[in-house]
């Protein structure tokens, strides 16, 4: 894409600072981070989400972020490290190009966790069956 900030940053016409790069990915900080270290991963290619990434590539990157949030850890001294992916404007997601987030997290930095919820009666399973149809 032309105008996709993360596919400037591949091609280093913006710059970056880079944690990891291989021939499909690169990791670089977030430059908006909830806390010192935040990184993100991207597929070198443009895939808008993870519905679009091909399952070849996501198995090529699960490895890679379970390693970036290790280093991460380590590099930061956090507590406790966040791993997540925003898929579409109403997750949250907003840039357009598939990056998933490596958030290091330290005992008492104020950022607070979803508040859980729970089904009326029967709706677990009305639920479950929804999204077992749907596979």
């Amino acid at each position: 894409m032309i105008d996709c900030v993360f596919c400037k940053i591949v091609k280093g016409e913006i710059p970056a600072d880079k944690i990891y790069e291989d021939g499909n990915c690169l990791a670089f900080l977030d430059v908006t981070p909830v806390n010192p270290g935040h990184t993100l991963l991207i597929p070198k290619k443009h895939y808008e989400n993870l519905y679009e990434l091909p399952d070849e590539l996501l198995s090529k990157l699960a490895p890679i972020i379970k390693k970036l949030a290790v280093a991460v850890k380590k590099g930061t001294g956090a507590d406790g490290i966040n791993i997540g992916m925003n898929n579409e404007a109403a997750a949250g997601q907003i840039v357009p190009h598939a990056h998933f987030h490596i958030i290091p997290r330290f005992a008492g930095d104020g950022h607070e966790h979803w508040k859980g919820g729970s089904y009326p009666t029967g709706e677990a399973e009305k639920t479950a069956e929804k999204i077992k149809l749907s596979l």
